[in-house]
């Protein structure tokens, strides 16, 4: 495993690291939790993601509950957590980003989390009815309390970051270092194109996630969609547009051939990809068995191939 800086940070994080979403407390179990867990971190894993929102909290309690019964120390893992949606059915503490919601749902979050801190907390989406000073100040308030160490953004505009980045560094406050956007073959723009001017101006690191787009470019839904798969799941069930989309359908077509004519899994062609991206901090991945975290880390061992096939793979 290699380590990469987490964007203008001293954190080194893992190149590969793991995510809970959709998979704890859904797919998976404490048990099955456990497993994939101790394999991460035996493999040097130290990057963990997770969100207030997954699964309704219960994600942030089996991850917690599965390190702790492991005998973790704390000091081994990095652990994240993100906040917008909110999980309260009452005014203020949905789809916000204002500090009376920000306060609380870092509070619950610590104690499922079972921690007395957060090392990175996302802002999960924009919000355009708080104001970014409130936003930032937030965020610097809990980092100063000791309860979180980094902050940063998830599928936020380049604007909105590079204001909140602004308003940080001429009042003195904690800034934004690092984004956590969708980044695969298929979902290029937004990491490519519109945050470009970031990378130079502020090193902002990027944490990306569906690096399969959702599985759809290890080419298991180019026969039908597989009762067993995240499809689905009746939550996923917006993921049946984008697998009939004409136009992404082909080009995992495309990426099969590839995949077929240099004798390499679409798996790892599509995650390796994702890693020659030198702005990309850690590429995190999903898996609800161990194989699946095994076959992910074997990517490792293919990069030389894969960033030899980077044009075509850019061309498809």
């Amino acid at each position: 495993m290699k380590y990469r800086k987490l964007g203008n940070s001293g954190l080194s994080v893992s190149e590969i690291s793991f995510g809970s979403w959709v998979t704890f407390g859904k797919q998976m179990q404490l048990d099955s939790v456990k497993q994939c867990l101790k394999l991460c971190l035996d493999k040097g894993i130290n990057f963990f993601d997770n969100a207030e929102v997954y699964a309704h909290g219960v994600s942030e309690s089996v991850m917690a509950e599965a390190f702790q019964s492991l005998g973790v120390s704390r000091n081994e893992y990095i652990i994240t957590s993100k906040f917008f949606w909110g999980i309260e059915n009452r005014i203020n503490f949905q789809n916000t980003l204002n500090r009376k919601y920000l306060f609380q749902a870092v509070e619950n979050s610590l104690k499922r989390l079972k921690t007395n801190f957060i090392d990175v907390i996302y802002c999960h989406r924009y919000d355009p009815e708080t104001p970014i000073h409130e936003i930032v100040e937030s965020m610097d308030i809990i980092i100063k309390q000791g309860k979180a160490l980094y902050w940063g953004t998830s599928e936020w505009p380049a604007n909105a970051i590079s204001e909140a980045y602004d308003y940080a560094l001429q009042n003195g406050l904690q800034r934004p270092i690092v984004e956590q956007p969708q980044y695969n073959l298929l979902y290029r723009e937004k990491v490519e194109s519109d945050y470009n001017p970031l990378y130079k101006k502020m090193k902002l690191g990027l944490t990306t996630w569906s690096p399969l787009a959702s599985g759809q470019l290890t080419g298991k839904y180019l026969d039908g969609v597989p009762k067993d798969s995240r499809v689905a799941v009746s939550q996923m069930s917006w993921l049946q547009e984008e697998i009939q989309n004409s136009q992404n359908r082909s080009r995992v077509e495309k990426l099969s051939l590839l995949a077929k004519k240099n004798n390499v899994s679409m798996t790892h062609l599509a995650l390796g990809w994702c890693l020659l991206n030198q702005n990309v901090s850690t590429v995190i991945t999903g898996a609800s068995r161990i194989e699946q975290i095994e076959d992910n880390l074997n990517t490792l061992n293919h990069l030389s191939l894969i960033r030899d096939l980077k044009t075509e793979l850019d061309r498809v």
